[in-house]
């Protein structure tokens, strides 16, 4: 421990942490559910993607630039808009580029206006506030898009017959996907919900948590917390909203008739 009570994790200390990921595999190997390697492949990645991060936070942190800033924030956009597009798995150019947009759009609305507006940083691309915000707007933003366009696709799948029957009454593509789109956009606000209801009660969110164990006390932690929660609420919010919106027209031909699972099979769309 040093001289302002924080405790700096020795590697031995870092290597000892992974017996929980030794532990969850064995549990898997045991279970035969079959996601060992996946799950050690991730860890090893986490593992060298989060030490790197801290070198890169650490250089970034001392650049006196706005446009860099910038531009780490459209590589983690593009980032996570491929990620989205893979998990998605359909029609993934236009999804990618639609995501993109969003996440971007959102992610620039919303960190700015946290460290412009509310925060108040000096100057207004300080990275040592910018990026930690940007992630986790764009972290939650990305799991919110992933999770909203997953859900719509299906349900629109799922409602096949009921929706090519709204258009041949005259919907609208936008009126016969309404349901889906809705439902979506709700089950993905849920949890949002939830982690709102719940904090400080059922758990310690992670940014309180880190700037408590980095020394700061939880009196100055928590008016930080409250902000991140709201935060990443609207940016989920605005995100799938926004993602599902443009992109859920892809399911409807330029006549307005939905393109069913065979048909976009063959033509490959």
């Amino acid at each position: 421990m040093n001289s302002s009570g924080i405790i700096h994790i020795a590697p031995w200390q870092l290597g000892l942490a992974s017996v929980f990921i030794v532990a969850s595999i064995v549990v898997i190997w045991v279970m035969r559910f079959g996601l060992g390697k996946r799950l050690a492949w991730a860890a090893v990645r986490s593992y060298v993607q989060v030490l790197l991060l801290g070198y890169v936070l650490s250089w970034l942190f001392h650049l006196d630039s706005g446009l860099m800033v910038i531009a780490v924030l459209l590589i983690m956009s593009g980032v996570a808009a491929v990620t989205v597009s893979r998990r998605v798995g359909e029609v993934p150019g236009k999804i990618m580029r639609a995501t993109f947009a969003v996440l971007f759009g959102v992610c620039v609305l919303i960190t700015f206006t946290v460290t412009g507006l509310i925060v108040q940083v000096h100057p207004w691309y300080l990275p040592r506030y910018v990026i930690p915000v940007a992630g986790m707007v764009l972290g939650n933003s990305m799991a919110s898009v992933a999770i909203a366009l997953e859900r719509v696709f299906r349900d629109l799948d799922a409602r096949n017959d009921e929706i090519r029957g709204l258009v041949a009454l005259g919907a609208t593509p936008r009126e016969a996907a309404d349901a889906s789109i809705r439902s979506s956009l709700i089950a993905g606000l849920i949890p949002s919900i939830n982690t709102l209801a719940t904090a400080g009660v059922v758990f310690i969110p992670g940014m309180m948590s880190g700037q408590i164990l980095a020394g700061t006390a939880p009196g100055v932690a928590a008016p930080y917390q409250i902000i991140i929660l709201f935060m990443v609420t609207a940016a989920s919010l605005f995100s799938s909203t926004a993602a599902i919106l443009l992109v859920y027209k892809h399911r409807f031909n330029k006549l307005g008739a939905y393109i069913d699972k065979g048909v976009r099979e063959l033509s490959g769309t």
